[in-house]
């Protein structure tokens, strides 16, 4: 593509959120779909009770959860998710940190400057790469994010991790459940929320257990003050009615409902498979639209590494890459700002932390129709921008 074009296309998504989190809500989503839910209602009754098993039971079907597995619903988010965990059975060994954007920085900070831990160690890579995987000791605890929703890069599989660890496995899977192959064989807590691929209501955790991981909360007691809502043992003992139903703390019932929703949806459309083949799709437009597009590409530089949800952009026009990175930031804000404006694409900035860019998602609720419209607007809303530059210069 020689030139790209100033005349604006004739047709705009039908779904202009591609915001990474939360996410768009399913294809057909409406309010309507919470006029059951079960609200005014004490999340402790009866019928709430079992609302709230049936959001665990299709978390279990849908993500093919193993058995012996505890799943629970925790507050505050995917972050709250991974922080009851970290405060609750870190420090009984040592403790590799795996970071390679915005979020698995976040955990590195809170294990070594909150939790204050003596035996850490960091594995870094800057924004675009991966760490180096075979440098991790699995005598040790390991702490990594599957999938990097700032960067847009993800572990490509669990090969890399043994079978006979003696170490925790601890995975912020956040943005890649439901869209990414989780091996739980190889993993021993895994966390989520449902704002992310399934385009559910914030505020609420999943916290996925393996017996490995539920033997540690029951024979480790940390030298820590625990908050109530970090709490998940009671006399040496798993408080087993956080993963049947009774929370630590109040849930929404209209979120309940909204991700049961979801579910539902997933499992209707074919299940977890069908999920990650749609998501895949979406992936393939926007691949398939870098690919014949010279001012833009992936922040990833591994193709096998890249995400099909968060996917992640820099723009590599060199008029632009010779601007400071103040200036190439500002370039990168004028296009997110000029399709907002247009109605076309909302919310598809690059993180705060990340480097300017696109950032644009790519999970299953998304429709691949959508994303074939939107390449056409990038192009356009990039060349305006870039005249405007000329203009400038």
């Amino acid at each position: 593509m020689a030139d790209t074009p100033l005349t604006a296309p004739a047709v705009k998504p039908a779904n202009p959120n591609f915001s990474s989190g939360p996410c768009s809500k399913r294809p057909g989503w409406t309010l309507d779909v919470l006029a059951d839910a079960l609200v005014g209602r004490s999340h402790r009754a009866k019928p709430a009770k079992a609302r709230i098993q049936r959001a665990l039971d299709l978390t279990r079907e849908l993500l093919q959860v193993p058995a012996d597995y505890r799943i629970g619903i925790v507050p505050a988010s995917d972050t709250g998710a991974v922080e009851m965990f970290l405060w609750s059975a870190l420090g009984a060994r040592g403790v590799d940190m795996l970071t390679w954007e915005s979020f698995g920085a976040g955990w590195v900070t809170d294990v070594q400057k909150q939790l204050k831990l003596d035996d850490v160690r960091v594995l870094e890579a800057p924004y675009g790469q991966l760490p180096d995987l075979t440098k991790v000791d699995f005598t040790r605890d390991v702490v990594f994010t599957w999938n990097g929703t700032t960067s847009g890069v993800r572990v490509p599989n669990a090969n890399w991790i043994p079978a006979d660890r003696q170490g925790l496995t601890i995975c912020d899977a956040t943005s890649a459940a439901f869209a990414q192959n989780l091996d739980f064989a190889k993993l021993d807590v895994v966390t989520f929320s449902w704002q992310k691929a399934l385009g559910g209501e914030a505020a609420h955790g999943v916290l996925i257990l393996s017996p490995r991981a539920v033997e540690r909360l029951e024979t480790y007691k940390p030298d820590r003050p625990l908050p109530k809502i970090f709490r998940m043992t009671k006399g040496g003992k798993l408080i087993e009615g956080i993963f049947k139903g009774e929370t630590i703390n109040t849930v929404s019932m209209l979120c309940i409902e909204d991700a049961v929703d979801a579910m539902d949806w997933g499992m209707e459309i074919g299940g977890l498979k069908a999920m990650q083949a749609r998501a895949n799709a979406n992936y393939k437009v926007l691949a398939d639209w870098v690919a014949r597009t010279p001012w833009v590409d992936f922040l990833a530089h591994k193709e096998d590494e890249r995400s099909n949800t968060s996917v992640c952009l820099v723009i590599t026009d060199p008029a632009v890459k010779a601007l400071d990175e103040e200036a190439q930031a500002t370039f990168a804000k004028a296009i997110v700002s000029r399709l907002d404006k247009e109605g076309v694409a909302y919310d598809i900035g690059a993180y705060r932390d990340a480097p300017s860019g696109l950032r644009i998602w790519a999970g299953s609720t998304i429709e691949a129709s959508d994303l074939e419209k939107l390449t056409p607007w990038l192009d356009w809303a990039f060349a305006q921008e870039k005249a405007t530059l000329k203009a400038a210069a």
